[in-house]
């Protein structure tokens, strides 16, 4: 590096600077009396601010390679590599993909390219369960932000899933974000200054949407909300729930909604699975929010359509399997079955006495409020029955919900919410708790409270009976579930079986626990349960120790099994963990199940084959109304369609009218058949019902389809990303080769990936290495050829945190002067003489970096200067003083070339020597190869923002100072000798 005499202060973004004693990149926000820096191939951590009037500043030149730095073969290949992993500030038109630490897929880049086409960005994002929304969300996000043009971040959710928003958020997409939430918000307040707001408009938060709704939080975080809005599982906010709390409590997510919306230049993102349960008001609102235009107009009309496709993005797992036909983790099927088994006498014996009591209590009721309230309370006993014997003895000790009703109608409301599993239920993280059936003797208006006296008897006595039911052996459905899941980890699956009740789950994980680890067992299985009774921070850590190393550092164990409610049906991903779901208790709502399975069943699942099976008895009448009223026909559908369909409303109403018959009528025989009803009048309509609703999911489908981003258009995208920042191939092949070349002696593995030791490699690159895999981390490291790694392992993608750790050794090393560092840490040199068969000429390949300003209008009508860099290599045959120049795919082939006779040291020094003082006569080509790359990047940027005519005034990209030669390679042919006799 050499340094000019002292300008004028004012430098260029992008432009090179020599203070205090190395070399600096300028940046933007720099002014005349103040330089923000970032050391020349350094990170942002490095970044420093130094004053011009009180430190020397002067220019600075990259100066090229020197003849004693010369390498092998691989030399070029590898200094290019971790030249493109290490770039931060890409030039392309996506600013942020050069690092963040996710790989997205081609799919997931239609949402940010309609984000990038918008002035304010409003999307419902609304595709299947497990192919990447929260990727999806976080790439819009991250880009915005990194543009400038959002300065803060929430994201509004669950707060069973606020942890993981955070984690995703950081580990992902480096966003900082602050926990907000009743746990945490004591804390922030006392951290943030008397009388100012926990919330600041430039800020990063993951916030509880029901903590923040209240009365009490919501006005200040309106007035200081930071101007991006993520909304997880956005449907819970315009849900048609009609129960007292559940109502208010919706209607406060929705006004809470409805006033972030109503301010125009807020950026605002919807995420959810289900947008529509098959009811047309609630989707209205929702898509209201992000147009006003959208609440009302006709969707059935081609403007409505092209209106709604500039908002709306929904794509199903067949529209995006062949994006992960390149090896990418991402099931090929997932193969569904039913596993029957029959009651046990005493079991059966039990139930039809229910039965009976059901029957009799419900028809002696007095009046329609107490009719309702007894049908209500004795399906919940029904119900836990059929869950479990834990269950029903808690149900039958617990008062009944329903009691606190005054009229028909908000008993059915609330035993629909309680009881039932309704397709429009916000509440499923909290809906595990046991049903009760005790109700007082009189009516609620008498204001008896008490039970009276031989009905509790008999409720004594069932419990008593229900107690005795506990354990395999008159247990059935536990002895069946033991024997399904000992099959299942014999397999090598690691299941997670699923109950409704939280006495169930209990009830289960122990029985397994004891099953599974009887004395002698050859394979000890883990078996832990995590229901609603645990807060979300302790659900994360129970997991955690059930799959994450032990104190000790030894892996957990392969035989595992997770026993859960469906607290964790939505939004967690246990997919690195387990990759089998056992239906335990029928959901009765085919949209949980679909929820449930949807936790192994997506993106980074690395079983190619999923398993979900449904447990179910045979002879129980409750599950046979539940199987082929609902989840059967809606199985039916998906397989025929590809579309989970929502529940018709006349499905639920046929349900309720078939156990109706069952509670009432004592009808049983026909339940448990096929064909389910004697009357086939209702059966054809409730046939009639779900085609119906079968058609109108298709509409809907068809209606809402992405048509506005072409594929083409996406594949061209990556093709240029990749270009830039290179190819999961070259990532691979590079860490692979330094890490062996640094001694960490890779071996490969059966899945494609490779271990390496971490121990003999240099002591900095040690260092950095376990710090980003934890202090506990398996040894050998592994390495996944995958996007996505488990936790204290590595994935072979340039973003990941040990490749990048490597890569910025390697060319730390090799720019760093030869004599600081041993040779045996330089696997990367900046120049290199190689004889090989590849060429036929005298060929020199030069690695070039070019920096640039971008000058991205802004939408608020400014221009912001930005930072860019692009690696290019280019090649030459011929002498340097007339190249003939190489297209650009021979060469990048060059980089593969392969040395086929050795080269006389002597004679590489003097011969590269030649070729580096011809340099100069080659900048001016040089520099018009900047111009023309600059020219090939703004047209990329203005192509991404083609829909905003506003956006495109002052898009500028322009070159800064001369291209850095960092590497130059000199390729000869291989020497031929003669053959035969006259040799």
């Amino acid at each position: 590096m050499t340094t000019a005499a002292q300008p004028t202060r004012q430098y260029a973004v992008g432009s090179l600077v020599h203070a205090r004693g190395r070399e600096w990149v300028v940046l933007p926000d720099s002014t005349p009396d103040l330089l923000v820096l970032r050391p020349l191939g350094g990170a942002d951590d490095d970044i420093a601010g130094v004053l011009p009037g009180l430190e020397t500043v002067v220019p600075a030149t990259f100066a090229p390679p020197t003849p004693s730095d010369l390498g092998d073969q691989q030399a070029a290949g590898l200094l290019r590599t971790a030249l493109r992993i290490g770039f931060r500030s890409g030039a392309g038109p996506f600013r942020s993909l050069a690092s963040i630490a996710v790989d997205p897929r081609p799919y997931q880049l239609v949402p940010l390219l309609m984000a990038l086409r918008q002035d304010t960005v409003r999307l419902l994002i609304a595709d299947d369960v497990g192919i990447g929304k929260t990727v999806e969300a976080g790439l819009i996000a991250a880009e915005l932000l990194a543009q400038g043009d959002a300065r803060g971040l929430v994201v509004l959710c669950s707060p069973a899933l606020a942890e993981q928003w955070r984690a995703e958020l950081y580990g992902k997409f480096g966003v900082d974000a602050r926990l907000v939430l009743p746990s945490t918000i004591g804390r922030l307040e006392r951290e943030t200054p008397y009388g100012q707001s926990v919330f600041r408009p430039d800020g990063a938060y993951v916030v509880s949407t029901d903590f923040i709704k209240s009365p009490r939080h919501r006005e200040d975080f309106l007035r200081n909300c930071p101007d991006l809005v993520i909304v997880d599982e956005a449907h819970s906010c315009v849900s048609d729930s009609t129960v007292g709390a559940s109502a208010r409590s919706s209607q406060q997510r929705y006004a809470l909604l409805r006033a972030l919306a109503d301010r125009a230049d807020r950026h605002l993102l919807l995420v959810t699975a289900t947008p529509h349960s098959g009811k047309e008001e609630p989707f209205r609102r929702l898509i209201g929010l992000l147009d006003d235009r959208l609440a009302a107009v006709p969707l059935d009309t081609d403007a409505g359509r092209r209106l709604l496709a500039e908002f709306f993005v929904q794509r199903r797992r067949a529209d995006i399997r062949e994006d992960f036909q390149d090896g990418a983790h991402f099931p090929s099927s997932r193969n569904t079955a039913e596993t029957a088994y029959t009651l046990h006498r005493d079991y059966k014996k039990l139930l039809d006495e229910v039965l009976s009591y059901a029957r009799e209590t419900v028809r002696a009721a007095d009046g329609a409020l107490q009719q309702r309230q007894r049908w209500w309370s004795t399906l919940a006993l029904l119900r836990t029955l059929s869950s479990s014997p834990a269950a029903a003895v808690q149900s039958l000790n617990t008062r009944a919900g329903v009691e606190e009703a005054d009229t028909p109608a908000e008993v059915d409301r609330t035993g629909e919410r309680t009881v039932s599993d309704p397709a429009d239920s916000d509440t499923p993280e909290s809906a595990d708790a046991v049903p009760g059936t005790q109700l007082p003797a009189g009516s609620a208006a008498d204001g008896d409270s008490e039970v009276d006296g031989e009905e509790k008897a008999r409720l004594i006595a069932m419990a008593e009976s229900a107690k005795k039911l506990y354990g395999p052996t008159r247990d059935a459905k536990l002895k069946k579930l033991i024997t399904t899941v000992s099959d299942l980890l014999d397999e090598g699956y690691r299941p997670i079986v699923f109950c409704r009740y939280i006495a169930t789950a209990d009830y289960v994980a122990d029985h397994l626990r004891k099953a599974l680890n009887k004395k002698g067992a050859e394979h000890p299985v883990a078996v832990a349960s995590v229901t609603g009774e645990l807060s979300p921070d302790q659900r994360v850590t129970r997991i955690a120790e059930m799959t994450g190393t032990d104190e000790d550092g030894n892996p957990a164990p392969e035989r595992r099994v997770l026993v859960a409610t469906d607290c964790l049906s939505e939004g967690v991903n246990l997919q690195e963990s387990f990759d089998a779901v056992l239906h335990y208790d029928l959901a009765w709502n085919p949209t949980r199940h679909e929820q449930r399975e949807g936790r192994v069943d997506r993106f980074g699942q690395r079983t190619d084959v999923v398993k979900a099976l449904t447990l179910y008895g045979a002879d129980n009448p409750v599950d046979g109304i539940v199987l082929n009223v609902l989840l059967r026909k809606h199985e039916r559908i998906r397989r025929v369609t590809g579309i989970s369909v929502p529940v018709p409303q006349e499905s639920e109403s046929a349900m309720q009218a078939v156990f109706e018959g069952l509670i009432l009528r004592g009808e049983r025989s026909a339940y448990e058949q096929e064909g389910l009803f004697a009357q086939e009048e209702v059966a054809e309509q409730l046939e009639i019902a779900w085609q119906s609703s079968a058609d109108r999911e298709k509409r809907y489908r068809s209606r809402y389809a992405q048509l506005t981003i072409k594929k083409e258009e996406v594949a061209a995208e990556v093709d240029e990303i990749r270009a830039a920042l290179g190819t999961g191939e070259e990532v691979r092949d590079f860490t692979r080769r330094a890490l062996g070349a640094l001694r960490g002696m890779p071996a490969p593995t059966k899945q494609g990936g490779f271990t390496a030791h971490i121990d003999a490699l240099p002591q900095g690159l040690r260092d950095t290495v376990s710090h980003a895999l934890g202090p506990r981390h398996p040894r050998p490291v592994v390495f996944h050829d995958a996007p996505s790694a488990p936790r204290g392992e590595a994935a072979l993608t340039r973003t990941d945190p040990v490749v990048a750790a490597v890569a910025r050794f390697v060319l730390d090393a090799a720019l760093d002067d030869a004599g600081k560092v041993p040779q045996w840490q330089r696997p990367a040199r900046r120049c290199g003489v190689v004889r090989t068969a590849s060429v036929e000429r005298n060929t020199t390949l030069l690695l070039v970096r070019h920096r640039f300003q971008l000058n991205l209008p802004a939408r608020d009508g400014s221009v912001r200067e930005q930072l860019a860099e692009d690696a290019r290599v280019v090649a030459y045959r011929g002498r340097p003083d007339a190249p003939e120049w190489l297209p650009e795919d021979e060469a990048v082939a060059l980089l593969d070339a392969r040395a086929t006779q050795n080269t006389d040291p002597k004679f590489a020094t003097e011969h590269i020597a030649e070729v580096l003082a011809a340099l100069p006569a080659l900048m001016s080509e040089l520099r018009d190869q900047s111009v023309e790359l600059g020219q090939t990047l703004e047209a990329s940027h203005r192509r991404v923002r083609t829909a905003s005519r506003a956006r495109l005034a002052g898009l500028k990209v322009v070159p800064q100072g001369d291209p850095d030669i960092l590497g130059v390679y000199h390729y000869r042919p291989a020497t031929t000798f003669p053959q035969g006799v006259g040799a």
